[in-house]
């Protein structure tokens, strides 16, 4: 019996290396208070970048930052603490799956949800993942009401 070659792990999709970017490019964001452009010109000479779906990038970055103030209204009412307190990126990963929810229908929610908790996974702290996978999982039911309904009807989705 021969051992068997090591399996090549797939490549990331576009969209997903697109979010990546995007949280990388939020935490700039709300951490050096720098504006989008500033940030969009630095990012888009970042190794890689030409992998991501730079659309969707453009979309998450521009989209996030234009509409904070309405993303953070909908995202505060399920944290246990302030706004304040929760970490930049969990933060910024939080402002990418609303925004999801909100603009890109074409993403179906539990995709949003899960490339949010990966995201929190790679970039956030040890236990983020379950902060956002919480908060994202309670913004669902009032953001995509009938998909989600839809799945837990499936028994896709947990109630």
């Amino acid at each position: 019996m021969t051992a068997a070659a090591p399996r090549k792990t797939a490549a990331k999709p576009p969209r997903s290396r697109a979010r990546e970017f995007a949280v990388q490019a939020l935490y700039q964001h709300l951490v050096g208070r720098q504006d989008a452009e500033s940030i969009d010109q630095f990012t888009r000479g970042l190794s890689g970048f030409h992998k991501a779906d730079a659309v969707h990038y453009d979309a998450l970055l521009h989209g996030c930052i234009r509409e904070a103030a309405q993303l953070d209204a909908l995202i505060v009412p399920l944290l246990d603490r302030k706004l304040e307190e929760i970490s930049p990126i969990e933060r910024a990963v939080m402002w990418i799956g609303t925004y999801e929810f909100l603009h890109a229908p074409d993403v179906p929610w539990r995709v949003v949800l899960n490339e949010c908790i990966e995201l929190a996974k790679e970039f956030g702290g040890t236990d983020g993942h379950k902060y956002v996978n919480g908060v994202l999982n309670g913004l669902a039911p009032k953001l995509r009401a009938p998909e989600v309904e839809a799945d837990r009807a499936a028994g896709k989705a947990r109630p």
